[in-house]
């Protein structure tokens, strides 16, 4: 009589879009002994980095080098990892376009269109695509840049607002009965989206994305 097959379990997904650089690559870093991560972004080489240092550290993730634009490609991933695992308990939403710093009067079209397509369109299908693998009881986690309205943030400033204001709205619709949404304000980080709007600024009293990953973390429990 042949033995028992032991019983198999699926490993706690996390799925995070604008994984590559700054945040979400310290999110990935710091979630990964606990969670299988899906890390997304469109930067191929910053994935397979992340990726070495995951698996130095003996942990496991999945790279999508896709850009969260794409509908049809998100559409894909998101029934993949449906296919895969099921669902997911866990989606960090740190992508971001960073237009450069000019006067709304001088707004240019093309860095206009880009912040609206990343920053908020994105969002708008990403919402629906990824709601049903969080189900009930997973948690989704956006994180908020308060420079909406200050003075040559237009095209950064403005879709960012119009993102948390998506999220605002989700997290209203479903305290009751889930998924957990969440928007925390992470402290000034040296990313690499920072220093476009602050070239030259002295870094040294910034916090490190490391540091901050786990604050961010620590707020959600």
């Amino acid at each position: 009589m042949p033995p028992p097959m032991e019983p198999t379990t699926q490993p706690l997904v996390a799925l995070i879009t604008g994984a590559s650089r700054g945040l979400g690559a310290a999110l990935a870093k710091e979630l990964a002994p606990a969670y299988h991560i899906v890390a997304v972004a469109r930067t191929t080489g910053a994935l397979e980095e992340l990726d070495d240092r995951i698996q130095a550290a003996g942990h496991q993730a999945t790279l999508a080098p896709m850009d969260i634009t794409n509908p049809d490609a998100m559409a894909q991933l998101c029934r993949s990892i449906h296919d895969r695992w099921g669902g997911i308990a866990l989606w960090l939403h740190t992508a971001v376009h960073a237009a450069p710093m000019t006067p709304a009067a001088y707004l240019d079209a093309k860095d206009w269109a880009k912040s609206v397509a990343c920053n908020t369109t994105a969002t708008g299908q990403l919402i629906p695509y990824i709601a049903p693998l969080l189900g009930s009881s997973g948690r989704a986690v956006f994180f908020d840049d308060r420079r909406a309205g200050d003075k040559f943030f237009s095209a950064y400033g403005a879709t960012k607002a119009a993102q948390i204001a998506l999220a605002r709205s989700w997290a209203a619709e479903t305290q009751r009965t889930g998924p957990h949404v969440h928007i925390l304000s992470p402290a000034p980080m040296p990313t690499a989206t920072r220093a476009r709007f602050y070239p030259g600024e002295d870094t040294s009293e910034l916090t490190h994305p490391r540091e901050e990953a786990r604050r961010m973390l620590g707020l959600l429990g």
